[in-house]
């Protein structure tokens, strides 16, 4: 998966708690998760797509996924909703 997909998304979620808090609702369709960040930070949100069964895939840069995201910071998670 590359960025263009984040880049092409309708919707995204920004940040752990808003994803955590939209795969609980089931809104979510897949988890972009940057590996450059913290494991303690992006290994909750993981977890529970995992359980839930929302497909993850990583990239490689926390600025690089802000960037797709269209915001000047760095992303250490962002959802892709499933509207």
């Amino acid at each position: 998966m590359s960025y263009d997909q984040v880049k092409q998304a309708s919707k995204t979620i920004i940040g752990i708690k808003q994803a955590v808090k939209a795969m609980y609702a089931g809104q979510v369709s897949a988890l972009f998760v940057a590996v450059d960040a913290d494991k303690w930070v992006t290994d909750p949100a993981i977890l529970l797509a995992k359980e839930i069964g929302v497909p993850v895939y990583y990239v490689d840069s926390r600025k690089e996924l802000g960037k797709a995201c269209g915001i000047h910071v760095g992303a250490a998670v962002v959802a892709i909703t499933a509207m």
